[in-house]
């Protein structure tokens, strides 16, 4: 109880530099998201087509997903520097691996018989791309999308260690002073942007799919 007195208190003196931080976090981690997206999707819609590149590039991507952060991080610095492009870079790495593996499922999940009607409708690669296969497969790669950012706001806090900022800078300096106020102040708000972030994503992903889609 007294704990939680002293974090209010903390808080309440010091919550303009700790709201910073929280849009400092959530920035970093969406960053990453997003050049996620312009990358996973395209790479995860070619290996659907050609199928042969699937493994190795689904291979990659995964080993990609299992080096560690601060290794990760220590090996990015090393050409990036001291700098949020570090942590941006870190964790669009993290991202790569659930957007492509649901794009790529969700467009070879596909009835074909769907690809060959528009095809018969005389429909482009690119309309058939645009008006069917992702309306389709929407719902499946926001599955990926939104793992993607709840793991890059999850793993954002580390990036502090790269110089990146956010609410990972608040959680180490309280470690570094054994101040349990200030890892808290900077871990509570972590774990609510994750919560908020998930939930979010889940009614966008409600509200993109299609009707007939939800509805069976």
């Amino acid at each position: 109880m007294e704990l939680m007195q002293e974090l209010a208190t903390y808080v309440s003196a010091h919550w303009p530099r700790l709201l910073g931080l929280t849009v400092q976090h959530l920035k970093l981690a969406l960053t990453a998201v997003f050049y996620g997206v312009l990358v996973g999707v395209p790479i995860g819609y070619v290996i659907s087509r050609y199928r042969k590149l699937a493994e190795p590039v689904l291979w990659v991507a995964n080993a990609l997903q299992t080096i560690p952060a601060l290794a990760l991080i220590g090996f990015v610095m090393l050409f990036l520097g001291l700098s949020p492009a570090t942590g941006i870079f870190c964790l669009f790495v993290y991202t790569l691996m659930p957007i492509i593996r649901s794009t790529h499922t969700a467009i070879i999940s596909l009835d074909p018989a769907l690809i060959e009607a528009a095809e018969g409708m005389g429909m482009t690669r690119w309309q058939i791309l645009r008006i069917v296969q992702l309306p389709l497969a929407l719902a499946v790669m926001m599955v990926g999308i939104r793992l993607a950012v709840v793991m890059s706001i999850g793993t954002a806090s580390i990036m502090s260690l790269g110089g990146a900022g956010g609410l990972g800078s608040e959680i180490f300096a309280g470690i570094d002073r054994v101040q349990d106020k200030m890892i808290l102040a900077g871990a509570l708000p972590a774990a609510l942007l994750a919560i908020f972030a998930d939930l979010g994503m889940g009614a966008l992903e409600r509200w993109l799919t299609p009707r007939g889609l939800r509805q069976a």
